[in-house]
């Protein structure tokens, strides 16, 4: 594990994996830079592989108040130290703050590949998000952490049945400990989570934007309407993946757009 000073002073937590192009993995909500090792691992071969862990989580320190500029800041710190230009591939909501990293960051970014990310795009949806963020806020700024998870997790299709389960399984612990982080992917997608197609027209290096044929087919129309608005980008639909894809479906299909 190496660590890099962000502009605020955050220490963010890093493993470097491999050897080649400098590629950094920015991952979504709940997730941890372990979250991203087999992935590194099979892109190990041709890339330097930087999973990180975003701020508030893993070895990541934090600093108040949150913004979404902070985060592209961290990823700014990662880049010089790992040397510019690097590949950038987000998944969910860390494809929200990648998109946000190829608007700010530009030349410092070579190419961005991105996979399924929940933005919404009618009225109804908007209004559903914004109903999920204020409850989130209230359960954590109550301390109501398991709760802030159970909320997530039912946002996303899971059961309560099977959140009942989760909550006897190790691993809801570590959740839990990730639950004020959920605060900061819902900010990274903005107010109602909005596509923001006007600004994603700004972005103007090559994009591979990616869903899968066997997830949510609101995530199909949000990654051709990315497409569409995103110059430079094409559309890639991966077969019998849902929104959990499988690295090694990932992998190679990363190794072709990067190389």
């Amino acid at each position: 594990m190496e660590k890099v000073t962000s502009k605020d002073a955050t220490k963010i937590a890093y493993d470097r994996t491999g050897a080649g192009p400098a590629l950094i993995l920015v991952l979504g909500a709940l997730n941890s830079r372990k979250s991203g090792a087999r992935l590194a691992k099979l892109l190990a071969a041709r890339f330097t592989v930087i999973s990180y862990d975003r701020r508030g989580r893993g070895s990541s320190t934090d600093t108040a108040p949150y913004s979404a500029q902070r985060e592209v800041e961290d990823i700014a710190a990662l880049i010089g130290a790992v040397g510019e230009p690097v590949f950038l591939y987000g998944h969910s909501s860390g494809a929200a703050l990648a998109l946000e990293a190829a608007m700010k960051l530009r030349k410092k970014i070579g190419k961005l590949a991105i996979y399924e990310v929940p933005y919404t795009l009618d009225k109804k949806a908007r209004k559903a998000a914004n109903e999920y963020d204020k409850t989130l806020k209230k359960l954590l700024a109550a301390g109501r952490k398991a709760d802030a998870v159970a909320l997530f997790v039912r946002s996303v299709g899971v059961s309560d049945k099977q959140i009942h389960a989760m909550k006897r399984m190790p691993m809801w612990k570590g959740l839990e400990k990730l639950a004020p982080t959920l605060a900061y992917d819902s900010q990274v997608l903005g107010e109602g989570h909005a596509l923001p197609a006007a600004r994603l027209s700004h972005i103007s290096i090559p994009t591979l934007v990616m869903h899968g044929s066997a997830g949510a087919p609101f995530m199909r129309d949000v990654a051709r309407e990315i497409s569409e608005a995103i110059p430079q980008a094409q559309l890639r639909t991966l077969a019998r993946q849902t929104h959990g894809v499988s690295p090694k479906v990932l992998a190679p299909v990363l190794e072709e757009f990067f190389l």
